[in-house]
């Protein structure tokens, strides 16, 4: 193997592993502080800026399925930081509210690594994203991992 090829195969292996401890202490950052997943700190950020809100527009907020986030929102309703309540507008619908203890902790919270990805994708150019969109398509591939349904980001 030439020697600029084992180099860069270093860097992009020694980039992933930045990755991941990244997530990994904002996560375990999260957690000390609060008591919360990575996750469950993101919903409680988007809540706290467009509440009162849907679970389906949280959950597409988030990246992820409602029923995935009907986990997420049962465990802070549980810890007493979120609120369901029937909508005014239409009473089939139920609208996601932080409660005065879960903007406190918002308000204290370190951001989510899941917050500072979404915000460094947004910020990208369209050319930008869509080499970071090929790169990850790349490494999902060579992982063998596109059949592996994507969950949360909350290591730790």
């Amino acid at each position: 193997m030439r020697k600029k090829k084992r180099q860069e195969i270093e860097e992009a292996i020694n980039d992933l592993r930045r990755i991941y401890h990244a997530i990994n202490q904002y996560s375990r950052t999260a957690e000390r502080e609060t008591g919360l997943t990575g996750p469950q700190l993101w919903a409680l950020q988007l809540l706290f800026t467009a509440a009162p809100m849907r679970l389906s527009t949280l959950a597409a907020g988030m990246y992820l399925r409602p029923a995935t986030v009907v986990g997420i929102v049962d465990r802070l309703e549980a810890k007493g930081l979120v609120t369901r309540t029937r909508s005014q507008d239409d009473r089939r619908a139920v609208d996601l509210a932080l409660t005065p203890k879960g903007e406190e902790v918002v308000a204290n919270a370190p951001q989510a690594a899941q917050t500072m990805l979404l915000k460094g994708l947004e910020a990208l150019g369209e050319q930008e994203l869509d080499l970071v969109v090929e790169g990850m398509k790349l490494m999902v591939r060579i992982l063998g991992a596109e059949k592996i349904t994507p969950q949360p980001l909350s290591l730790g």
